[in-house]
């Protein structure tokens, strides 16, 4: 199966709600776990445990594992293993970008069927230009995973680059932004077969207005296979999941509605719950 005919069956049978991983220390201090790695399993692997049967999407916050070195990385390999055998589709926010066999090697660590790391899709950055990304979104498409390329994301310093435009190419007049949104429709319309999604998507924050980055939601995902999207400002950044509709347009047959510290914040004992309630939420605004 394509990442995108994984990702239908995703969103078809256990809706579109994506839960971070992302073990913060106070948020570790606050259910009692060590500031260590063996506090990153303990943390991880109860999120999975909670997510199963109530989401289909989890996104492990690579960073916040990586800061324990190879003991860390050695837990968010336990927790990555974990979420796959538990059915979850799995995110790995680890936003790497390079050029040549750099790239390359890159995705070999996070989309190998088989890879102690191996995750379902993995976060990536264009800044060198997505075709740059050639080779890591080749891989994906023979191993059947995903890349979320990052164009408008909800950090405020980031619009003065996402928001400029482009002087040369095929796009010259766009925004950097759109630009990134049509060379990954090129990318997807390029492969064969029917898909309901496309192999590679893109970051949007729910938390921004993207016609400031000259988006126009009533047309930017019209055309097929859809565009995965993933949408992280849900809950604690502020954004509500019954605006949806309104800030994607278009692009909203994609959304994946991602949420971390406001489902986090349950603790442990109450983040199944939490996630319940917000899974239903999700289905309700018929996102």
């Amino acid at each position: 199966m394509t990442f995108g005919d994984r990702l239908a069956q995703v969103f078809a049978e256990r809706g579109r709600l994506c839960v971070g991983i992302d073990p913060h220390a106070h948020l570790l201090e606050a259910w009692g776990l060590p500031a260590s790695a063996d506090g990153l399993r303990s943390f991880g692997l109860t999120v999975v445990e909670a997510a199963a049967g109530r989401a289909g999407i989890v996104k492990p916050q690579v960073a916040f594992f990586e800061r324990f070195g190879a003991a860390g990385y050695a837990a968010l390999e336990d927790v990555l293993t974990a979420a796959r055998d538990a059915g979850l589709l799995v995110i790995a926010d680890a936003k790497r970008g390079d050029i040549g066999t750099s790239v390359t090697a890159y995705a070999e660590a996070w989309l190998t069927p088989g890879s102690p790391l191996e995750a379902d899709a993995l976060t990536v950055a264009a800044y060198m230009g997505v075709g740059s990304l050639a080779d890591t979104m080749a891989l994906g498409e023979r191993a059947g995973k995903g890349l979320f390329v990052l164009a408008a994301t909800s950090n405020p310093e980031a619009a003065a680059v996402q928001q400029a435009i482009v002087q040369s190419g095929p796009w010259t007049g766009r925004s950097v932004a759109r630009a990134i949104i049509e060379d990954v429709h090129a990318f997807n319309q390029e492969q064969p077969g029917r898909r309901p999604f496309g192999t590679v998507g893109l970051v949007l924050g729910a938390t921004v207005e993207l016609a400031d980055y000259g988006i126009d939601v009533q047309t930017a995902g019209e055309r097929t296979p859809a565009l995965p999207v993933l949408a992280p400002g849900f809950g604690h950044q502020g954004a509500r999941v019954e605006d949806a509709p309104r800030l994607f347009g278009s692009l909203a047959t994609g959304v994946i509605v991602s949420e971390s510290r406001g489902l986090l914040n349950a603790g442990p004992r109450g983040l199944a719950d939490a996630i319940d309630r917000r899974a239903e939420e999700v289905r309700a605004a018929h996102v």
